[in-house]
């Protein structure tokens, strides 16, 4: 009897939890701007790009740092030789078959190259910071395409909200217009125009679901998400608007703090550094050698062991190499790094002239966007009223359906622009919030 009850109630539970795992599955995650930003962070193809970009520079950094150290290198030979030849353990010239075997160790440390291999090193160092600044610049990329985008949903879902009220506001007009029409108190134009708006709103409200559904699959791309996969971003909300920035101090500000120009003048490092590593092929170059090793020779009678001990020999030396002429390579290598980091700094210079524009243009369309914000607000207040007024008009019949309609669609524009003012006003504000290092929120 026990076991009958523990068997129900461990099916019972089963089944609860099935179901409210499938509760779980069907409830769709709303996704704000921040959770969109960190998941895009953390999945995006080209952050993870550059990532692996920075970890392919710490190696080369790492191997760099141990080209200082002095290198180790084995060989073992077995030879066989007939004839008049040269032994190779005792060099002694000798016209018979000979076996031999010979073991060594050998080693070189490069005790000064023109300083190059100290300025490989700091280069190679200099190379992990400006792919850490590319990195830092990938990250940057996503999440400014993230915001438009995420703006851009914003707006495209109060649209539809606009499109709907519109469509559900056109559809009582039209059974009014149907009613008095039936009555005789109109025109059948009037009532076909009060049919004409609602089909036409209707189309407004398809139009805005296929903009919206368009721009989610953007952003669905951004966030490397599979197509198939639900997504639901939060609804729209009203924002307070702080006073817009100095611009000159915004760009001081992105200077300071931006990738891509600390990546610039990562490489005019670089170059100087490159300079430097071509005209250390002027200078001479000292380096150790070491070698060990023995062997055995079918020529001598001692036994292998006894050879192995006897032939053990040991030597050490050093090589000076004096760079004379090298058909002007040396000369061209300089010319070429000194080159190198001109073009360096004009590139830096057209960045930062490319992240002025960015800035002015934003910090332009910042102030243009509040000024019609201010604007869009009075003429949607105005037409809103004007149109509340048509409609009490037509329910008395003092006013044309067309009249109406054309009231309803003057309100219609007006929202329309003050929803894109409002939003525009958004992504521009963000956008210098941005440049100065600030965390991005809505």
């Amino acid at each position: 009897m026990r076991a009958h009850i523990y068997i129900i109630v461990t099916a019972i539970l089963g089944i609860n939890f099935s179901i409210a795992q499938q509760v779980e599955a069907t409830q769709e995650k709303i996704w704000d701007l921040e959770t969109c930003i960190s998941y895009a962070l953390d999945h995006s193809i080209t952050v993870k790009e550059a990532t692996l970009t920075k970890n392919n520079a710490e190696v080369e950094y790492s191997a760099s740092k141990s080209s200082r150290l002095p290198n180790l290198i084995g060989n073992a030979n077995q030879n066989f030789t007939n004839g008049n030849s040269i032994d190779p353990i005792t060099s002694d010239f000798v016209s018979q078959q000979i076996n031999s075997t010979a073991l060594g160790l050998n080693t070189q440390l490069t005790l000064y190259q023109g300083n190059q291999i100290n300025n490989q090193i700091k280069q190679s160092k200099l190379l992990v910071d400006q792919n850490g600044f590319f990195e830092e610049q990938a990250k940057n990329d996503i999440t400014l395409s993230i915001l438009e985008q995420y703006i851009q949903l914003l707006y495209s879902k109060e649209a539809i909200k606009i499109a709907q009220n519109n469509l559900e506001t056109s559809g009582k007009e039209e059974e009014t217009a149907k009613a008095r029409y039936k009555a005789g108190s109109i025109a059948i134009r009037d009532y076909m125009d009060a049919q004409s708006q609602t089909a036409t709103n209707r189309y407004d409200v398809i139009t805005a679901k296929n903009d919206y559904a368009l721009q989610l699959v953007t952003l669905k791309q951004l966030l490397e998400l599979p197509s198939g996969q639900p997504l639901e971003i939060a609804d729209s909300i009203e924002f307070i608007f702080d006073k817009i920035p100095n611009l000159s101090e915004v760009y001081t500000k992105a200077l300071d703090i931006l990738p891509e120009i600390n990546a610039g003048e990562t490489n005019i490092s670089l170059s100087n550094k490159q300079i430097a590593i071509a005209k250390g092929q002027y200078l001479p170059t000292l380096v150790f050698t070491g070698t060990i090793g023995t062997g055995y020779t079918s020529t001598q009678e001692l036994d292998f062991s006894d050879q192995f001990d006897v032939n053990f020999n040991q030597r050490a030396g050093l090589s000076l190499s004096i760079p004379i002429f090298n058909r002007n390579r040396t000369k061209a290598d300089v010319q070429i790094a000194k080159v190198n980091k001109d073009i360096a700094e004009l590139q830096l210079t057209q960045e930062k002239k490319d992240l002025y524009l960015k800035i002015e243009t934003a910090w332009q369309n910042a102030n243009t966007a509040q000024n019609q914000l201010e604007a869009s607000q009075v003429a949607r207040s105005a037409a809103l009223e004007s149109y509340k007024l048509a409609q009490k008009q037509y329910e008395l019949g003092a006013l044309s359906t067309a009249d109406l309609i054309l009231s309803q669609n003057t309100y219609t524009n007006a929202e329309q622009n003050y929803v894109q003012a409002k939003y525009l006003n958004l992504l521009y504000t963000q956008l210098l919030e941005f440049y100065q290092g600030n965390k991005i929120k809505i």
